[in-house]
């Protein structure tokens, strides 16, 4: 896995808005698209990930769903990604079968790294690195401790938290696989050319 991977603005409740920015993404080079959405109305969720999943499909990129290991399997999403307190990568990876993407949050953790790997994680995530709106509450994480984790890491490296086209180059500095944004293409006024400045560096 390599490349830029963007989170869906989890604001969003239209599909058809999500399915145009998703498509915006896609054209401005983003890799892998994670469909993010905390609202608690499942209807809606399933109408959300039916469209993203619709839109990579045609566009030929993967779409990871957070969270849902059920609303991913039943819509045929590729894979998920799931937090510490979301279901086990165990169980997602019995559910979604062997060749399902499944990320694991393991935030400044060796120790959660290496169960992320040992339950079969294809991938970890590391952050935040630098203030989010997405998620301001994490916990903070250095380029140097990113780049020991990448070192220590036998899978491939998501890094994210406030990663944007000026201090990118930073965090690639540090051997990460792919970077993970959310604000800095979703909130921009040109989606598109916001995802081609970030993917343009990988």
């Amino acid at each position: 896995m390599q490349g830029l991977y963007v989170i869906t603005d989890a604001s969003v409740t239209q599909p058809e808005q999500l399915y145009r920015q998703i498509q915006e993404t896609i054209e401005g080079g983003a890799a892998y698209i994670q469909m993010r959405h905390k609202g608690n109305d499942l209807g809606l969720l399933e109408a959300l990930a039916d469209a993203a999943i619709d839109i990579c499909r045609t566009k030929g990129k993967p779409c990871i769903i957070n969270d849902h290991v059920l609303i991913a399997r039943s819509l045929g999403a590729e894979g998920v990604h799931l937090g510490q307190n979301d279901e086990s990568l165990i169980n997602a990876r019995k559910a979604l079968g062997p060749s399902a993407i499944i990320g694991g949050t393991c935030h400044d953790s060796t120790q959660l790294m290496e169960r992320a790997v040992r339950e079969g994680a294809t991938y970890c995530a590391f952050g935040r690195l630098f203030r989010s709106e997405t998620k301001p509450t994490a916990n903070g994480l250095s380029l140097s401790k990113l780049s020991e984790l990448v070192e220590a890491c036998p899978i491939p490296v998501v890094a994210i938290g406030g990663i944007n086209a000026d201090n990118a180059n930073q965090v690639l500095d540090t051997g990460v696989s792919m970077l993970a944004v959310s604000g800095a293409v979703f909130k921009s006024k040109d989606i598109g050319e916001a995802a081609r400045r970030l993917s343009e560096l990988l």
